[in-house]
């Protein structure tokens, strides 16, 4: 296996595992594991050829980025604004079901749950910004066409960054929070963050928010968990394997490496601050091996807002032991 070091993407770094398993996504051929360093980073690898080469073979044009199916306009159906209709929404699925990219919608929204104004919901990973551009408006932004040298520079943590708010969600885009500092981002590594949306589609748990019980109960997006009896947000949990993985085969460590669903309902009563990896992900440990080579993990923390006029958004991350 030809292996690629990315030092630029450590696991503690949500945006860059993110763009790490995304990666995978835009191209089957490659596989990803995580090192064992104090602070894990991605090596991406491929059978024969330089995997660098590899990924940018199989970057999205321009034309393909602007064509996907959670654009605002498409033929034959209704607009996608900020703000989807339940209507709007099942005409856009319809429409683009055989898109190849349809996962983008499924991906982002949801008609499984609305709120009071009979909107579908969004899932974490597509959270609101100023001047109510859509989660597809900051992707086209991104403009993001690197040669194969700067898509290398960007894997090793020295690409060109931008000053754009990306996708909206990545905390170290922000500066100092003691002061009004630009935002800055790497536009190649939130192109690969996006695509890694792919294996964390969006669901709802069927109710309106118009009634008693939906306003309890709203999104679910795949990894995400919500504390019971808890006024905690819902946070993100992710894991590093020591395995090389292609998509298919995260897809489903996703699944298989997490605790066993009767013990997932424990570690949703648990405080943040009790929280450890062992909680959430089969940990293989010495003496001790899961088999599914997850060795570390990580739980989201989310930006906190100076005030009431504050909008933004972003998330941290947390190890957890």
């Amino acid at each position: 296996m030809k292996e690629l070091h990315c030092v630029g993407l450590p696991a503690s770094w949500l945006n860059g595992w993110l763009a790490a398993v995304g990666s995978t996504v835009l191209s089957p051929q490659l596989h990803l594991r995580w090192t064992r360093d104090g602070t894990p980073y991605a090596v991406l690898s491929t059978q024969h050829a330089d995997p660098a080469t590899v990924l940018l073979s199989a970057w999205p044009t321009q034309k393909e980025l602007e064509n996907l199916p959670i654009r605002r306009l498409w033929p034959n159906a209704s607009a996608l604004p900020r703000n989807v209709t339940v209507d709007a929404f099942a005409e856009r699925a319809a429409a683009a079901r055989n898109h190849p990219c349809s996962w983008t919608l499924s991906s982002t929204i949801t008609d499984l749950h609305v709120d009071e104004k009979q909107n579908v919901a969004h899932g974490p990973f597509d959270p609101p910004v100023p001047k109510g551009l859509t989660l597809h408006d900051r992707l086209r932004k991104l403009r993001a066409s690197p040669t194969v040298d700067e898509l290398r520079q960007s894997l090793s943590g020295t690409g060109k960054r931008i000053e754009s708010n990306g996708l909206g969600f990545d905390i170290t885009r922000m500066g100092s929070g003691a002061d009004l500092s630009k935002k800055w981002i790497d536009p190649v590594v939130e192109t690969l963050a996006f695509f890694a949306l792919l294996l964390f589609p969006v669901r709802g748990t069927g109710t309106d928010a118009q009634s008693q019980r939906g306003a309890r109960l709203s999104t679910i997006q795949r990894g995400w968990v919500k504390p019971r009896a808890s006024r905690e947000p819902p946070w993100f949990s992710w894991p590093a394997w020591d395995h090389p993985l292609d998509c298919a085969a995260i897809d489903a460590l996703l699944d298989a490496g997490r605790k066993h669903p009767k013990r997932r309902s424990a570690v949703k009563r648990l405080p943040a601050e009790r929280l450890r990896a062992a909680d959430c992900w089969q940990i293989d440990r010495l003496g001790k091996r899961s088999g599914f080579g997850i060795h570390a993990a990580w739980r989201s923390v989310r930006y906190k807002a100076k005030g009431s006029a504050d909008t933004t958004r972003g998330f941290g991350a947390e190890r957890l032991d």
